[in-house]
């Protein structure tokens, strides 16, 4: 009998909600579990499958010495490891506390920030180890989680969108926020995946899904003075 993929699923400094995605696989993931063989995953269930892993998908950033250590442990035993949501792909909300100082923080949020044992940066994988592909989104989007694992299966690249969140809404016949009410968005440089879900409820994308491919934020911001103020609905004396 051929030997089914062994696939683990790991945590670091992160909330969950790209894990539970797979979970919210649901009759997809019967197919899945008929095809792999989920070894470890923590958050599914106490099992310790031994590696080599075939796939390891990771979650979260790495924030504390440990974590250095363990997801350099991690790549050592997987022979394809895809870092999936904005924590692992490019250090997630908990990287703006790289904009400060790190122990500052520990000394008002702890009673004994001398325990604390953290890095001064919340870092992507990518930062630590080589990284066969990383996966955007907070959290991830079920069909692409899917399509990755299926396609490390298969043994080709994965078929992920990387143009703008605009396309997407064009395709969805979306009104443009942006043109036609002067809401701030962020669809021009963000990379597909959601749906355009935002733009649809009439909001503006808050780029969840990073970057696109060969963004351009300059053109975004040296409007005329006139335009900004009319897209952020303020006036010169206000």
């Amino acid at each position: 009998m051929k030997r089914r993929p062994k696939i683990a699923v790991w945590k670091f400094a992160s909330c969950d909600g790209c894990q539970l995605t797979l979970l919210d696989c649901e009759d997809e993931l019967l197919s899945v579990a008929a095809r792999v063989d989920i070894a470890y995953f923590l958050e599914a269930s106490s099992a310790r499958g031994r590696g080599p892993y075939d796939l390891s998908l990771v979650e979260g950033s790495i924030t504390t010495p440990d974590d250095v250590e363990r997801i350099r442990h991690v790549r050592r035993v997987s022979k394809h490891l895809v870092a999936i949501g904005a924590c692992a792909a490019a250090g997630g909300i908990q990287a703006l506390r790289d904009l400060a100082d790190v122990r500052e923080f520990a000394s008002v949020v702890y009673a004994r920030p001398d325990y604390i044992s953290t890095l001064e940066r919340s870092t992507p994988i990518s930062a630590h180890v080589p990284v066969d592909f990383e996966l955007r989104g907070c959290p991830i989007d079920k069909n692409q989680l899917l399509e990755v694992i299926g396609s490390f299966i298969a043994g080709r690249r994965p078929a992920i969108p990387a143009h703008s969140v605009c396309v997407d809404c064009k395709a969805r016949g979306n009104t443009c926020v942006l043109v036609a009410h002067g809401t701030p968005c962020l669809g021009p440089i963000t990379q597909a995946g959601c749906g355009a879900l935002c733009p649809l409820w009439n909001r503006g994308c808050f780029g969840c899904f990073g970057p696109k491919e060969t963004p351009n934020p300059a053109a975004l911001t040296p409007c005329p003075e006139q335009k900004i103020l009319r897209l952020f609905g303020s006036h010169r004396d206000a």
